[in-house]
């Protein structure tokens, strides 16, 4: 399985996407999502998921920072925006809902956009391809993901960009 997006050229995410983007929730989360392609899934694929991750927050907010979560994918083509009106799958809460994002679980159930505060920071998506549906709600938390799909990934891809301080 492979994943693309053109959010990234030459290694780094748009600034778009992030905190020079010119799309914010009304508290100031950025939220213009990435596009993405998903290609070669395995056959058997029910639905896909996926994990939009910071691990370099861990040095500025003490934690591996979440950015987008999403389950009960079936597409396999997001279109850059889309995770501010889609209804055909589920989203989980983001780190904006956490201590130091202050959003509500339902103001950060969305793609939340990134915002290095300290350096560059690399961004990590994930995307599994799965051979089920998953039994979540909007608002699920990344634990809840985790656990959903244990004994249900048939394949998994990943692909990393950097945002620019």
């Amino acid at each position: 399985m492979k994943i693309a997006s053109s959010a990234i050229k030459n290694g780094f995410f748009e600034d778009k996407y992030g905190k020079r983007g010119v799309q914010f929730s009304p508290n100031g989360m950025p939220n213009y999502s990435i596009p993405l392609e998903i290609s070669d899934a395995p056959k058997g694929t029910k639905s896909f998921a996926l994990v939009l991750e910071d691990k370099d927050a861990v040095g500025a907010a003490g934690y591996v920072w979440v950015h987008w979560l999403v389950a009960n994918l079936h597409r396999t083509s997001l279109m850059e925006n889309d995770s501010i009106s889609a209804k055909d799958y589920v989203q989980g809460r983001n780190s904006w809902s956490g201590k130091l994002g202050g959003l509500s679980t339902e103001e950060a159930s969305f793609y939340g956009g990134m915002a290095p505060p300290n350096a560059d920071h690399r961004y990590e998506l994930y995307v599994y391809a799965l051979d089920c549906e998953l039994e979540l709600q909007n608002g699920f938390g990344y634990n809840d993901l985790h656990f959903a799909m244990q004994g249900h990934i048939l394949d998994q891809a990943y692909l990393v960009g950097i945002y620019q301080l």
